[in-house]
């Protein structure tokens, strides 16, 4: 007797272990040849019998999940969103005629239980030899509702974006774009997110123009030149300029952006680098970037993160590299110093697209002393029985500039805002360093406005990058006050942590 019941459970955990084995071949190796299947019916089915995992803020807050539904004696599960368009851009969606989209997308092997962490492989066949649902994994995000609520509030009936991270970690708080949608209209109503109406053509509400879409960053990529210029040694924040108004390139004037007091471009005389940061004097980076060359300030940029996606848990067909952009594609020059203007490429214009997400991560190096964290979204990956089988831990990306360069730039920023063209970003009793950014768009009197920042400056614990489109007024009254509630929400004691 002894030797049956031995022999049935040896059988039995051959059987098991053959479908452990199966399992884990059909979710790793050969997944991708099923990705390319998608379009099976019978698979779009099969996706919802599994009970996809939730998608919770920082706070607990559930951004997705499930509800349950008969369908031809089947129980299936179809996503829904219960803070609507609060995190569309970043949440995404997962429906059955649009496919998905998001972290919906990006995370689906988590959600579905079908990751290769063994743990999850176990699970989720022992489910299926029960026969009970199987359910997903929980996504814990860093994000904060009430942070990203009050970003999506400022930017409303506007075109923009506005990322908030922290410095040191790289742990992003608040991922805004607007216009946006309800991903709940999506399965069934789409043809409403298609109405949507804003000041900017297209409106693309499901563009999340914090990660993909593109700007020409303005007097924001200052702080790129500078970095630049200071960390080569080639300047110092002393070093003395004269300003007419204007610096001359290939012959012709390039001028100072116009004082609304006055008529004509603002002429600040003798200056030195630090207050040409200060005061935003577009003839004094066109005149450090006309002795460093574009290629060198082109070197920093890629120190940076530009010319590579950005590196942070969204779909890879939802965000898009920052750099000079020629006929729509992505350019390196080979030959920089023929290729690229050096005065208007210093002070942000030239081809520049940059991505609000990108410019985040510009000032959040600086803040951090030099060294670039990785941007993510993403804290930890639990299981159906509460286990955390992830948890995404702060990166390094690298150093992009000394420690010295960085307290320089940290300086002149703090600068800009005190007595220059970011006070409109001023906290009281908390030093705040911070970069305009007006860029012009090729039609008369309508610019992209951004600004850069991060508080305290002493001891940075945030970091903000914002961007309007379609903006009549600079870069000091339009960005500049949205970046500064920001701030404030996250140093706020009542912020959560």
């Amino acid at each position: 007797m002894n030797r049956q019941i031995t022999k049935l459970a040896v059988a039995s955990l051959i059987l098991l272990t053959a479908l452990i084995v199966a399992t884990t071949y059909w979710q790793t190796w050969a997944s991708a040849g099923l990705a390319e299947k998608q379009d099976n019916a019978i698979q779009r089915v099969a996706q919802f019998r599994i009970k996809r995992g939730l998608i919770r803020a920082a706070d607990g807050t559930i951004l997705a999940t499930n509800v349950r539904r008969k369908v031809d004696g089947q129980t299936l599960y179809y996503r829904r969103y219960p803070t609507g368009r609060l995190f569309a851009n970043l949440v995404g969606y997962s429906t059955q005629v649009r496919a998905r989209a998001g972290l919906e997308q990006s995370e689906n092997a988590y959600l579905t239980s079908s990751n290769a962490n063994l743990s999850t492989i176990f699970n989720r066949t022992l489910d299926k030899i029960k026969g009970v649902t199987i359910t997903g994994n929980d996504l814990i995000l860093s994000v904060r509702p009430s942070v990203q609520r009050l970003a999506m509030q400022q930017l409303a009936g506007k075109c923009g974006a506005a990322v908030v991270m922290n410095p040191k970690t790289g742990k992003v708080y608040a991922l805004a774009s607007q216009p946006t949608y309800d991903p709940n209209l999506v399965e069934s109503h789409f043809n409403l997110i298609k109405a949507t109406n804003a000041p900017c053509h297209p409106a693309a509400p499901l563009l999340n123009r914090a990660t993909d879409g593109l700007f020409t960053p303005g007097s924001s990529f200052k702080v790129v030149t500078a970095t630049a210029a200071l960390d080569s040694h080639k300047f110092t924040p002393n070093s003395i300029f004269e300003d007419p108004g204007y610096c001359i390139e290939y012959g012709k004037r390039v001028s100072n952006a116009g004082n609304p007091d006055q008529n004509g471009p603002e002429a600040f005389g003798t200056v030195t680098l630090a207050e040409g940061l200060q005061h935003s004097i577009n003839s004094v980076f066109c005149n450090v970037g006309k002795a460093i060359g574009a290629g060198l300030i082109l070197d920093y940029a890629k120190k940076f993160g530009f010319y590579n996606d950005p590196p942070i848990e969204t779909p890879a067909d939802e965000k898009v590299p920052s750099g000079l952009y020629n006929g729509g594609r992505l350019f390196f020059p080979s030959h920089p110093s023929t290729q690229v203007d050096p005065g208007r490429l210093a002070f942000g214009q030239e081809r520049l697209g940059v991505t609000p997400l990108q410019m985040a991560m510009v000032a959040s190096t600086v803040a951090n002393g030099g060294v670039e964290m990785e941007p993510q979204v993403l804290n930890r990956v639990v299981d159906s029985g509460g286990h955390t089988i992830l948890r995404v831990d702060p990166q390094k990306l690298g150093r992009v500039m000394s420690p010295q360069t960085a307290s320089e730039v940290n300086s002149m920023m703090v600068a800009a805002v005190n007595n220059g063209t970011g006070g409109a970003a001023a906290i009281p009793g908390i030093s705040v360093a911070g970069k305009t950014g007006t860029a012009e768009t090729g039609t008369s009197g309508i610019n992209t406005t951004w600004f850069i920042c991060f508080a305290p400056a002493d001891h940075p614990q945030v970091a903000v990058a914002v961007t309007l489109e379609n903006q009549t007024g600079f870069a000091a009254t339009t960005a500049a006050p949205i970046a500064k509630q920001l701030m404030q929400a996250v140093l706020s004691p009542r912020s959560k942590k």
